[in-house]
């Protein structure tokens, strides 16, 4: 029984993620780094972004944010304890601030950031004792998919 559901679950993890891969390419094609992210709760989308930062003129408009934004829309609270935040790249420190205080339940994501990454790579910030939320956290999956993305994006620009 219990093999059953983390099954399902990994198809659940597999089908967000391969989701949130469209929304980078998504990005990439309109000159914005490719990011992709999904918030699920219960097996539906809940919100869905990718990044606009160059589009919107802020640094606020990161795939995570705007996923998040529509996921609170979408429920008519601020709070998401049972959803899951999908993202192709390691949220960073904006990011994981908002999912912690959103209370998200748990963090998948592909591609570590090793330059700004907060869920791994530069700090922990989702297992921190210190904050009062903390959220489990599952890299690596489709990284690799997700890193030519952007080694691609960042190879076009040189």
């Amino acid at each position: 029984m219990a093999a059953a559901i983390k099954d399902e679950q990994a198809c659940e993890d597999e089908k967000y993620m391969f989701r949130c891969l469209e929304l980078a390419q998504q990005a990439a094609d309109a000159d914005e780094v490719p990011v992709g992210a999904v918030v699920s709760q219960g097996g539906r989308v809940l919100g869905e972004g990718r990044n606009r930062t160059r589009e919107r003129g802020t640094p606020l408009a990161h795939a995570e944010l705007l996923a998040l934004a529509e996921a609170f829309e979408a429920v008519g609270v601020g709070r998401l304890p049972e959803a899951t935040l999908y993202c192709s790249l390691e949220p960073c420190f904006m990011c994981t601030g908002a999912l912690l205080h959103a209370r998200v339940r748990r963090l998948v994501y592909a591609a570590r950031d090793p330059k700004f990454g907060a869920c791994g790579s530069l700090a922990n910030l989702p297992q921190d004792v210190r904050l009062n939320h903390r959220c489990g956290v599952e890299p690596g999956m489709m990284a690799e998919d997700s890193a030519a993305l952007l080694r691609e994006f960042f190879q076009r620009l040189r």
